[in-house]
């Protein structure tokens, strides 16, 4: 299927591993140029060779950490300047589950920081892009949420900040679809990224069970009796990003290989 994004220009955050770069490579497969930020210099450098060298589009790295308004608004300016442009933001840079802890034991500093840094920092993302979608006359905006948005357990802060994410995404969505700017949110589940993989390989040393018999055992509690991949999401995020998903707007899509039982209507 063509997706129709050839030679639309894509910002990434959290670009350099983990689901961030799964999206940015299926992107520039689409025929998408695309600008990758983090924090690590070394692994952005490296990511961004990756990726163009397999896909032979333009990839920009970008230093940015995503905690600093100032920060954000230069990646986004710079991106734009080398790109020629921005229609697609990806916004993905977050770490996984945020601060545990439950009402009795968490920080309330904490919470406030893994809010700011996921909630707040994809507002300050889209609002920095959000002149030159406008300018484009079209765009996609997709926010990265995670499961604990839907199913928090007794943890706070993880759905606190995943749940915010897919009401900012809401809020957006209501007021950009007359601009041609559709704006969706990702439920991922547990996702197999590099940093999960290299968790099977310490839990297998310590365990003595092989990597492959933890991975079949993390995998039984999806209805699909396999373990959900960042391929996996990006694929999804880049049928969302394309013309064809123009009526998908302001929506929160899980994947998780069907590992909740909840039903939502």
């Amino acid at each position: 299927m063509n997706l129709q994004l050839q030679d639309k220009k894509a910002i990434v955050t959290g670009g350099s591993r983990g689901i961030g770069k799964a999206i940015a490579r299926q992107l520039a497969r689409e025929g998408c140029d695309v600008a990758i930020c983090a924090r690590n210099e070394g692994a952005l450098r490296e990511s961004a060779e990756e990726l163009a060298g397999e896909t032979g589009r333009k990839i920009v790295p970008i230093l940015c950490d995503t905690m600093n308004a100032e920060a954000i608004k230069a990646f986004v300016r710079r991106a734009a300047g080398e790109l020629g442009g921005i229609h697609i933001v990806i916004n993905s840079a977050a770490r996984v589950s945020g601060t545990p802890g439950t009402i009795e034991t968490v920080n309330d500093i904490d919470v406030l920081r893994d809010f700011e840094e996921k909630v707040v920092g994809y507002l300050r993302c889209a609002q920095a892009a959000l002149p030159y979608l406008k300018q484009a006359g079209w765009g996609r905006i997709i926010n990265i949420s995670g499961g604990a948005g839907r199913t928090p357990g007794i943890q706070v802060s993880a759905g606190i900040r995943n749940i915010g994410t897919v009401n900012l995404t809401k809020s957006m969505a209501n007021l950009l679809g007359p601009f041609g700017i559709n704006v969706n949110a990702v439920y991922p589940g547990f996702t197999l990224t590099e940093a999960r993989a290299a968790d099977f390989t310490k839990e297998s040393e310590r365990t003595g069970k092989t990597v492959e018999e933890l991975m079949k055992q993390a995998a039984e509690v999806t209805t699909i009796k396999r373990l959900v991949a960042a391929e996996d999401i990006a694929n999804l995020v880049a049928f969302l990003c394309s013309p064809l998903a123009a009526g998908i707007n302001g929506e929160a899509i899980a994947i998780n290989g069907g590992a909740s039982a909840d039903v939502h209507y």
